[in-house]
C-alpha cells in the first residue's frame, strides 16, 4: 500500500480543483484555437472591439463573455486562423472548448506538470510543443492565455498577448 503527505495529498486536491473549475467556466467564443475565426463577433455581453498588430499580421477582438470575463481573441490576418486567447475576469473559461483539438496535448502537459511536482496552487504553464496555456489567479479573479506557437504570425511574440 503506497502513502501520501498532506502536502502530495493537498497538490492533488488543488489539481483536481483547477481542472473542474477551468472545465466549468462558460465558454468565450464559437470557434477554438487554430480554427478559423466566425465572419460574425461571437455573442456576448458587450460589442466587440477590434485593433490590429505588428503591421496588420494580426487582429484582435476584444469582447465580454456572459459571465463578466474579458476575452482577447488573436486572429491571423493572412488566413484567418485564431493563434491566441488571453483572459481575465471573475469566471474561468471553458479550457477544452477554448483549445479545441489542442485540449488533449494541454492534458497530457498538466498531467505530467503535476507528476514532476511543479504545478502550484494559483498558477500554471503548460508548454507543450503545439500548444502553451498559462492560466492563474484566484477565485472570481482569474487570468491566462493560451497560444499556438507554431501559429504566431511574423513580427508576434507571445510578449504581444496580453
Amino acid at each position: 500500500m503506497k502513502t501520501c503527505s498532506c502536502l502530495q495529498a493537498g497538490r492533488a486536491a488543488t489539481f483536481a480543483c483547477l481542472f473542474s473549475g477551468l472545465a466549468a467556466g462558460a465558454a468565450p467564443a464559437h470557434a477554438a484555437l487554430g480554427d478559423t475565426a466566425p465572419a460574425e463577433t461571437p455573442q456576448a455581453s458587450t460589442p466587440a472591439n477590434a485593433q490590429t498588430l505588428a503591421g496588420g499580421a494580426a487582429r484582435v477582438t476584444s469582447y465580454v463573455d456572459a459571465g463578466g470575463t474579458h476575452f482577447n481573441e488573436y486572429i491571423a490576418t493572412r488566413n484567418g486562423q485564431i493563434f491566441a486567447y488571453t483572459w481575465q475576469g471573475p469566471t474561468p473559461p471553458d479550457l477544452d472548448a477554448l483549445l479545441g483539438r489542442y485540449a488533449a496535448d494541454w492534458h497530457s502537459g498538466a498531467t505530467a506538470l503535476h507528476a514532476a511536482g511543479r504545478d502550484s496552487l494559483h498558477a500554471a504553464r503548460v508548454d507543450t510543443p503545439t500548444v502553451v496555456v498559462e492560466s492563474g489567479g484566484q477565485m472570481r479573479s482569474y487570468i491566462g492565455r493560451a497560444w499556438l506557437p507554431a501559429a504566431l504570425p511574423a513580427g508576434i511574440t507571445e510578449g504581444d498577448l496580453q
